[in-house]
């Protein structure tokens, strides 16, 4: 391809509000261009880019998967039977909905559970039938309510997504397992630094998922991961041995005035006491579906944090309906006049809660399973300026349910072997591999029939991989000061000749008979036949980041050219007949 014909033209500065280096590197180099809030146009070589990312994806799904085209548009009624219309259109407002002509609400797919669900089930009706797994390319639309990060984090994009299907959970675990190692060899290849790690489940749910992290300084994610490389997980789900709290100063129970101490730090001062013996007591507001408000109250040691993701999960498995949201309490909505904020005890009682429309009238009360473990304790005493020490659970507090909420950090021991301390690093979440279960296949009433004649729900996997996303976190983790910096198998050209002087004959003949040559040999090669000043064209490809350069120069005359290899800047000079071997090699 000659590049005086390609939509094409770079930029010399970063555009303002490009917020890290792949995205300024794609903007800068003419691969994307911003239409307007996480709405990217990919242009000529960004898509030559996807086109490639794409086959070596299929090429690791050959006899995995069968590639299939599931639509876009999807009906309201599918998403009602699985339960996820109120939540992901109405409760999270993540998913764009529209109407058509008879006023029928459809959704403009995140994701495809639903759909792959109902064919499936119209289609396979006894276990001969399977295993049955599809995959698909295809757009998704999700309406963040922060776009950012270039393609990181858009409101379309563009993903790998396959849904499998099976008899029994062995099954299910060959493929999640056989998938996974698909998504190992994919990032393999193309050169990046990755962990695969323990993941929550989220809003897609099942029993068990993993999470594929290119490592990178931007990741929205933290990993946290032991050096013997025997764990890794995402800080949502990690868990950790928590430093042990040293021996209690208070060996009864007792009240004290502590005034201006509505703090751990200030209150821990006061007392003469480490903040692994007090025991905070936090509050959040748990909203569901129909609307009612329950307040939840939080116990944990006071050197620890809560896991946002934990405690969602903890608080959905004790509510009834289904949890929209969970956040700091507003107690204006609900506490009467009564509720001492700052010097809150475990045992603070329901009377604090107005009865009001909309509000549970009793606290859903939770422990954290490293504070039901302290003994002879500090905490509020339910009474503004007053804290009580020497508190423990079973005589002087009832132990509310235990579960573990506490934030894991790096620095502390792993649970598999105490000897490693874990570490931290940033990632950006490439794929994520699902054991569903039967959680769609029963609320959709998918089944199939076993070999003793009954009918049972599938057991089901999903999996997903980020190709827009997968494209940038590329440019982020491989790009240099130069430029993009793309791996051999998606570059959008295997080589870009640069003619230093496309007036001067012998380099002319020499362009016109590389170029014929080089693509003959099947080579995807760019001729840079522009008009302009050798050095914009050489800065041009450096930031491109084909991965090989010809450039014709004065050595034409003498039938010689210089071969720079654009990630090691290695250069040689070649007789023009020993480009074709040199580069193929």
């Amino acid at each position: 391809m000659q590049l005086s014909q390609v939509l094409f033209s770079t930029r010399r500065e970063a555009p303002a509000d490009a917020e890290t280096r792949g995205t300024q590197l794609l903007v800068r180099a003419g691969f994307v261009r911003k239409v307007g809030s996480g709405l990217y146009a990919n242009l000529p070589m960004m898509q030559r880019v996807l086109n490639k990312l794409e086959g070596l994806i299929r090429s690791e799904l050959d006899g995995l998967s069968q590639e299939v085209s599931l639509p876009v548009l999807q009906p309201e009624a599918l998403w009602r039977e699985s339960g996820r219309w109120e939540t992901l259109a109405l409760a999270e407002g993540i998913m764009f909905t529209v109407a058509d002509r008879a006023g029928r609400a459809h959704a403009l797919a995140p994701t495809h559970e639903e759909v792959a669900v109902d064919v499936v089930r119209g289609l396979v009706h006894s276990y001969r039938d399977l295993p049955v797994s599809v995959y698909q390319f295809g757009r998704k639309f999700r309406d963040e309510l922060r776009p950012r990060f270039g393609l990181l984090r858009t409101r379309e994009f563009v993903m790998k997504d396959a849904y499998s299907f099976h008899a029994d959970e062995a099954d299910l675990h060959s493929h999640f397992e056989a998938m996974s190692a698909a998504y190992a060899r994919i990032l393999t290849r193309l050169d990046l630094q990755w962990r695969a790690v323990e993941a929550d489940s989220g809003s897609i749910g099942g029993s068990a998922s993993r999470e594929f992290m290119v490592l990178a300084d931007v990741g929205e994610d933290e990993i946290l991961f032991t050096p013997d490389g025997e764990y890794a997980a995402n800080i949502e789900r990690a868990v950790s041995l928590a430093s042990e709290a040293p021996d209690s100063p208070f060996r009864s129970f007792q009240k004290h005035h502590t005034p201006d101490t509505p703090t751990v730090a200030s209150a821990c001062a006061v007392l003469g006491c480490e903040a692994a013996y007090m025991m905070k007591n936090v509050l959040y507001d748990a909203v569901t579906a129909d609307g009612l408000l329950t307040p939840v109250l939080v116990s944990l040691r006071g050197d620890h944090s809560v896991n946002s993701v934990k405690l969602w999960n903890a608080v959905q498995q004790r509510l009834e309906g289904t949890l929209v949201s969970l956040e700091v309490a507003q107690t204006e909505k609900w506490a009467t006049g009564d509720l001492t904020l700052g010097f809150i005890a475990p045992d603070v009682p329901d009377s604090v809660i107005a009865r009001r429309d909309g509000v549970r009238g009793t606290f859903l009360r939770l422990c954290d399973s490293e504070a039901s473990k302290l003994r002879h304790f500090a905490t509020g005493a339910n009474e503004t300026d007053h804290h009580v020490t020497g508190a423990n659970w079973g005589t002087d507090f009832a132990l509310p349910a235990v579960v573990d909420v506490r934030q894991a950090q790096a620095g502390e021991r792993a649970v598999h072997d105490p000897a490693q301390v874990l570490q931290s690093a940033r990632g950006i979440e490439m794929g994520h591999v699902f054991k569903l279960g039967t959680k769609y296949s029963a609320a959709m009433n998918a089944t199939f029939t076993d070999a003793n004649n009954l009918d049972r729900p599938f057991q089901m996997g999903c999996y997903g991989l980020g190709v827009t996303r997968l494209a940038q976190a590329v440019a982020e983790q491989l790009a240099d000061e130069r430029g993009l910096n793309w791996p051999a198998s998606i570059a959008p050209f295997d080589v870009m000749l640069t003619v230093v002087d496309t007036q001067h004959p012998a380099q002319r003949r020499v362009a016109e008979q590389l170029y014929a040559e080089l693509r003959q040999a099947g080579l995807e090669v760019l001729l840079d036949d522009r008009p302009e000043r050798a050095g914009a064209k050489f800065a041009d490809a450096e930031l491109t980041g084909i991965p090989h350069r010809v450039t014709i120069g004065r050595g034409a005359e003498q039938d010689e050219v210089e071969v720079t290899h654009r990630r090691s800047g290695e250069r040689v000079t070649l007789p023009t007949t020993a480009v074709q071997a040199f580069l193929q090699k």
